[in-house]
């Protein structure tokens, strides 16, 4: 079968499991996802313990390739194959790996500084492969199989990140680095094993069917670098299309947020070292696999908003419980978290199972609304603006952050503000069943 029959004829294309390129889109993701989680959580971890607290600058830093290269990201997707975008990403995220192991090696001449500038070059290789991985989906498979791919390759993807956060943690830990005088130096061992990874990850990318391009005779605007003309033009149209691009946004602002808070919470207000906070944050991972494959099997072949619904008034629930300190029993005297570090672990699966159910027919809806023409610049736009909240992510947990020490207050309450702002979202956005059940025809 050539590539331009199997993009006309969706219903001829090979069933999910049996489609070699869906194992391959697959594996590449999660392989590149590990490296990031790994790479990205040993920087987390170092920013709480060489400072007050600079995760946020480092999530600042790893978000900004993303609002400067979507534009261009996306106009690529489009102007030629998006596999061959994705095949040229993934040979670029070794040389990223190589650097990453130089940065580790050499912390005593680079500092944290040579670190993100590493995490800034990780972002920009995810800006060029976002709108590629998301993008080729509806060119690969079936739409009634989209929302079930989308569920295995971010069940997959949320894996890695269980894999990768919690290996830092152990890798610290394993190496004597964890504790309040870490030696970074050490830790070019975790980028050496991400080198192989990213190896694998360039020869699964190899396994990806061939699509043609969407539009080979696109021409770039550079007026339009952020978001295209042609994009602005459809979601001034589309207004269902607009708000689930902001619900989007919602759920990494959320995410963003909440990761730092949980390493926040282990380290400074539990007292854990670097292999146990790892595991708070890595557990919902696992929420939000399962939560992933709940939604892909309840969309039954479509978005279905009412999963959403469910899924962020699930987000508001999980996070206020976890906001929850006891009042100090005496003065001079901390108090204590209400759920601890053995009570917040099936909570955090709970909140990444709803993060999982709220993100999925958001994330279909968006990748099979636009017209074909147009599906790899939407998908670089939604990976835009998901990354300008990420970028936000990090300037409100800073706020959040001097908020509570200034205050005085438990490092929980970070979760509590984290609540009330996805509490509008679960309130009112109540998407009309007529706007989700048909795409443009």
């Amino acid at each position: 079968m050539t590539a331009e029959a199997d993009q006309a004829s969706p219903s001829a294309r090979p069933k999910l499991l049996a489609d070699p390129a869906f194992h391959g889109i697959t594996l590449a993701q999660f392989l590149g996802a590990f490296n990031d989680n790994l790479f990205k959580q040993l920087m987390l971890l170092l920013a709480i313990g060489a400072k007050a607290d600079a995760q946020g600058r480092a999530m600042m830093v790893f978000s900004f390739p993303f609002i400067l290269f979507s534009g261009y990201a996306g106009y690529l997707s489009d102007r030629y194959s998006k596999r061959t975008v994705i095949v040229l990403a993934k040979l670029a995220e070794i040389a990223i790996m190589v650097l990453g192991m130089i940065g580790f090696f050499q912390y005593g001449w680079t500092g944290y500084a040579g670190l993100l500038v590493v995490l800034f070059l990780m972002g920009l290789h995810s800006a060029f492969f976002g709108p590629g991985k998301y993008g080729i989906l509806p060119e690969l498979f079936r739409n009634d199989d989209l929302p079930r791919a989308n569920g295995l390759i971010l069940m997959t993807t949320f894996l890695a990140i269980i894999l990768g956060t919690a290996s830092a943690g152990l890798l610290e830990k394993w190496l004597g680095t964890a504790g309040a005088a870490p030696d970074p130096s050490r830790l070019w061992v975790g980028s050496a094993i991400c080198i192989g990874i990213a190896t694998l990850g360039a020869a699964s990318s190899l396994w990806i069917r061939r699509t043609p391009a969407a539009d080979p005779r696109l021409r770039m605007e550079w007026s339009s670098i952020f978001i295209p003309r042609e994009t602005r033009s459809l979601m001034m149209r589309d207004r269902p299309l607009f708000a689930a691009l902001l619900a989007s946004c919602m759920f990494w602002l959320i995410s963003g947020i909440t990761m730092q808070g949980v390493n926040s919470l282990g380290k400074s207000q539990l007292g854990l070292d670097d292999g146990l906070t790892s595991v708070m944050a890595a557990v919902i991972g696992i929420g939000i696999a399962v939560g992933a494959v709940v939604a892909g099997r309840l969309c039954a072949g479509k978005p279905d908003f009412r999963v959403v619904t469910l899924g962020a008034w699930g987000l508001v629930l999980t996070l206020t419980l976890l906001s929850i300190s006891l009042p100090a029993p005496a003065a001079g005297v901390p108090g204590t978290h209400l759920l601890g570090f053995r009570g917040s672990l099936p909570v955090l699966v709970l909140l990444g199972a709803a993060a999982g159910l709220f993100a999925i027919p958001v994330q279909v809806f968006i990748q099979t609304r636009p017209p074909e023409n147009q599906k790899g610049q939407m998908i670089a736009t939604m990976n835009l603006t998901n990354f300008i909240a990420i970028f936000l992510s990090g300037l409100l947990y800073e706020s959040f952050d001097k908020l509570v020490r200034m205050m005085d207050w438990p490092r929980s309450t970070i979760f509590l503000f984290t609540a009330l702002l996805i509490l509008p979202v679960a309130i009112w956005y109540k998407p009309r069943k007529e706007h989700h059940a048909a795409d443009h025809e």
